[in-house]
């Protein structure tokens, strides 16, 4: 392992490669303490067209054998024959298994529904819906033309989401609740369904309440959870959950989102930490966007980096975390979370608080 850490950067589009920009000031060395390494690829829709998405496999290749990536938020053309979303071709390139994202309360933002407890969504990262086969048959506009899509996910895939979402209940001492709606599919669905039995029978310490996709949703708004919870899900159903939990919490933007892929024992072999939001077109260039998401994906990295071995990694990540929140709880907030703080103002703030904590630390002798 190399004495310095490297982190593959994937840029993307519009507000997307601003908060990209922005969020890269955290990751100074004289703001965290130590060196990394920074590798950076376009992945840009102008730049993904030029070279049919040749960039994007070389960023996953590069990514696989760093260990570690940050990426921006980047434009999905709508054309079928176009160059279509690069997180496909980068999930699968890194042989990556599982998303998760976690809503947390934002320190001076009142959250929806008395959600106070953390929420993290363990998401299938490939297979399911996405990249499914898709075609037609009959005459184009006609009543009976037919749409028809074959999906599939695999035991392996199943599997990864089920035993991390049994670790990360654990290691935030909550429940692992919800599920996909295997009673109506008992084949295709009913696979995960399996998988998180079986990861409930080895991690009998952990609470296990298995509740169909629909209910899931229901139970999130109308009864508050009592304790933190990690909810598995298909790959769509994930996309669309987390998208519902960000903002229960103040923001879409409050919170990162971490592809992971895993060895044989379900250690973490690569890290990639973006924001779980779009580019955002009508915000571009007003410096109103909100950081958060792409600061605490920087967290996100370095806590991998730490988890690698990686020395000064877990003190950078902490710091980053601490940082941000109490940016939050200090009344520094942009507009979405009813703040007047800029893009740039937010983010000045988080680094400004990162390098004290590390002075402080340093000073102290403190290891964190």
């Amino acid at each position: 392992m190399a004495d310095v850490p490297k982190i593959v950067v994937l840029e993307g589009d519009e507000t997307g490669q601003e908060l990209l920009e922005e969020s890269l000031r955290v990751l100074e060395p004289d703001v965290i303490g130590m060196e990394l390494e920074l590798e950076h690829y376009d992945l840009s829709l102008e730049h993904r067209r030029e070279t049919s998405n040749a960039v994007v496999e070389e960023a996953a290749a590069a990514m696989k054998e760093a260990g570690f990536g940050l990426k921006a938020a980047t434009v999905t053309p709508e054309g079928k024959d176009d160059v279509g979303s690069p997180n496909r071709i980068v999930r699968e390139g890194v042989d990556g298994k599982v998303i998760i994202r976690t809503g947390r309360r934002i320190p001076g933002v009142t959250p929806i529904a008395g959600v106070h407890h953390p929420i993290s969504v363990v998401r299938m990262a490939v297979e399911d819906a996405y990249g499914a086969k898709q075609w037609r048959e009959g005459s184009e506009g006609a009543p009976d033309e037919v749409a028809y899509r074959t999906e599939k996910i695999t035991r392996s895939t199943c599997r990864a989401v089920a035993e991390y979402a049994f670790r990360t209940a654990e290691q935030m001492g909550g429940m692992v609740y919800g599920g996909p709606k295997w009673t109506v599919s008992p084949v295709y669905e009913g696979m995960l369904k399996e998988e998180l039995d079986a990861a409930a029978a080895r991690n009998p310490e952990v609470p296990y309440r298995p509740v169909l996709i629909d209910a899931t949703y229901a139970g999130l708004i109308s009864s508050p959870p009592e304790t933190p919870l990690v909810i598995p899900a298909l790959n769509r159903d994930g996309d669309c959950l987390s998208d519902l939990v960000m903002p229960m919490f103040g923001s879409i933007a409050g919170a990162e989102s971490v592809l992971l892929a895993f060895d044989d024992a379900f250690e973490t072999q690569v890290a990639m930490a973006e924001a779980p939001h779009g580019t955002a077109p009508a915000l571009q260039g007003k410096d109103v966007a909100n950081p958060m998401a792409m600061i605490l994906a920087c967290g996100a990295v370095m806590h991998y980096a730490g988890v690698r071995g990686y020395g000064g990694a877990h003190r950078a990540a902490r710091a980053i975390y601490e940082s941000v929140l109490e940016a939050c709880a200090a009344g520094v907030r942009t507009p979405d979370l009813g703040g007047h703080a800029t893009t740039s103002g937010f983010t000045s703030e988080v680094v400004s608080r990162v390098r004290t904590k590390i002075d402080v630390w340093s000073s102290m002798g403190t290891t964190v």
